[in-house]
């Protein structure tokens, strides 16, 4: 399984029937793929879209029907479109359950950044710093490093997207949140707790009642 498969299912598991859940550009779409059986998630998308289902079959795509990372997406019965204004007013207006997205750095005092990188073309901000203050939970998945290098440090060093907003870190290492402070809870599958202070800048504890990470 490779680590973006690995980060998708067990985000994919933190959600019950009925949850409302904004789904972000890049790992985040996945999680559409890998919701439980028997689980009803209404999924938003960002660009206008509630209800959206996993990637449609091959040769089935609708070109008019995307997900916030311009992939091909499914709209489940009941599903609806709309015009950016709606999809703003849905998270500001505080519905969201939970959001789901990337990072390029998150550090321990739970800073995210993960909009852009100084020198490089970026189209703008996007929808991140609505989504991590409307929604109630705000979850990043994301590989735990870049060509080896940390992306959970001690603190960020690109521009912020939100001051202390995060709430739970899934990787293909382990999953942390900041209940005590930056805390590894679950750790990944063929991974020591030395292997991830190894690839984490930032300080962190370990739970007392770590598990193994679900998938």
């Amino acid at each position: 399984m490779n680590p973006k498969e690995i980060i998708a299912r067990r985000v994919a598991m933190e959600f019950n029937d009925g949850d409302f859940v904004n789904l972000g550009i890049g790992i985040p779409t996945m999680v559409a793929n890998y919701l439980p059986e028997g689980v009803k998630v209404i999924l938003h998308a960002e660009n206008g879209f509630l209800g959206m289902g996993p990637a449609p079959a091959p040769g089935q795509e609708d070109p008019d029907l995307v997900n916030a990372g311009g992939q091909p997406s499914s709209l489940f019965p009941g599903g609806a479109s709309f015009d950016s204004a709606t999809s703003f007013g849905i998270i500001r207006g505080g519905h969201l359950r939970a959001t789901v997205l990337g990072a390029l750095e998150v550090d321990e005092e739970g800073n995210l950044a993960n909009w852009m990188i100084p020198g490089k073309m970026v189209s703008g901000m996007g929808g991140a710093m609505d989504l991590v203050v409307g929604a109630r939970q705000v979850i990043i998945a994301m590989e735990h490093t870049a060509k080896g290098r940390p992306k959970i440090l001690k603190k960020c060093t690109l521009p912020l997207t939100a001051v202390k907003e995060v709430d739970l870190i899934v990787t293909e290492m382990g999953v942390f949140d900041y209940s005590d402070g930056l805390t590894l809870r679950e750790i990944g599958p063929d991974v020591t707790i030395e292997d991830i202070k190894q690839a984490t800048q930032a300080d962190f504890n370990v739970a007392k009642d770590l598990k193994p990470m679900l998938s």
